[in-house]
């Protein structure tokens, strides 16, 4: 075989490997950036934002529930037992591992009392703190627990009974 037959031969081969890895390179999915992320879900549970009773004098004052569901008062307020639970609201939240969520709450909420009154509820703080990272895969639940403040007047304004509202938190997924 003369040289100019071997290089002939070389040029075929590179020229049919080439092809060959085009075409393979063709049937491959190329695509730019990932699927995006399934949604976020939040699910209400039985556990509920409560304040427990309390006794307020003429000043009022506020009472306070940390995401921990420890519980706290200002003011001429005293905390007292009498069997009512204090508790901080609980959410069972699903998120895409690796996810970015941010908490917004809602503005302040009007509760309304029975027989009579109302007092401002103020949303709180939240445990996982703002902003946090899902480090779970989807179908595990991670438990947000949400605090608040609510502010008392004087037993004038604030008679006893039961005050209740409905409040909201948006969940941004970043």
């Amino acid at each position: 075989m003369t040289p100019a037959m071997k290089t002939g031969v070389y040029y075929l081969r590179l020229t049919l490997l080439t092809g060959i890895l085009m075409i393979y390179a063709g049937s491959q999915v190329i695509s730019g950036q990932e699927p995006p992320p399934r949604p976020i879900r939040i699910i209400p549970t039985a556990q509920y934002l409560s304040f427990g009773a309390f006794s307020h004098g003429l000043l009022g004052g506020s009472v306070i529930i940390g995401p921990s569901g420890s519980r706290s008062s200002t003011g001429d307020i005293i905390l007292l037992g009498l069997g009512y639970t204090f508790s901080a609201a609980l959410f069972e939240v699903h998120a895409h591992y690796g996810t970015v969520v941010a908490i917004l709450n809602g503005p302040d909420v009007l509760l309304t009392g029975t027989p009579s009154g109302s007092m401002n509820l103020h949303i709180g703080s939240s445990d996982p703190t703002s902003p946090f990272v899902s480090n779970v895969h989807f179908n595990v639940t991670i438990p947000l627990y949400i605090g608040g403040t609510i502010t008392v007047g004087s037993t004038a304004i604030n008679p006893p009974g039961s005050y209740t509202g409905t409040f909201y938190i948006t969940l941004v997924r970043e």
